[in-house]
């Protein structure tokens, strides 16, 4: 990957406490998604993986947010989320690379569209053996240049 990507400030739009200069972060939050999915199905597919990382990974998110009229909303990411894409084969490669790094993944395979819960979730990706996985997901948080690593061959989604 090429790109380094950053975060900056937009004037008086930006909350206190973040300066005017750019921001790069030390650690990445990767999707990667299954080129051939639907639209409704990347939508879909990626806000359930990255619902993953941050009830393992407590440093992803940031600080609760607030309005000037003082209502309160919940915390978000404290980093932008990049989302790419490839074919099965580059999710089988990138899957066998975080498996290799151990780093925090979540995964989404094709058998989740067919069921309705959580539970049921679980068991449709407990009853297939690692290597036999049908990936259309895959979310990675890690240090930048490990991930950059897993997502190779991947590509920015449109």
């Amino acid at each position: 990957m090429q790109r380094t990507y950053k975060t900056r400030s937009y004037g008086g739009r930006q909350s206190r406490g973040m300066s005017e200069q750019s921001y790069r972060f030390d650690t990445k939050i990767a999707v990667i998604l299954r080129e051939d999915l639907e639209p409704w199905q990347r939508l879909n597919v990626t806000a359930f993986l990255v619902s993953g990382l941050g009830t393992e990974v407590a440093e992803v998110i940031g600080e609760p947010y607030e309005d000037a009229d003082g209502v309160a909303y919940l915390p978000m990411f404290r980093q932008p989320v990049l989302v790419f894409e490839g074919t099965k084969e580059t999710l089988t490669a990138a899957h066998a690379r975080v498996l290799s790094r151990a780093l925090p993944r979540a995964v989404f395979t094709s058998d989740l569209f067919s069921t309705g819960n959580d539970r049921d979730n679980r068991a449709a990706v407990r009853a297939v053996p690692t290597r036999e996985l049908d990936l259309v997901g895959l979310a990675v948080y890690g240090p930048r240049n490990a991930v950059d690593k897993v997502v190779k061959g991947a590509r920015m989604h449109p």
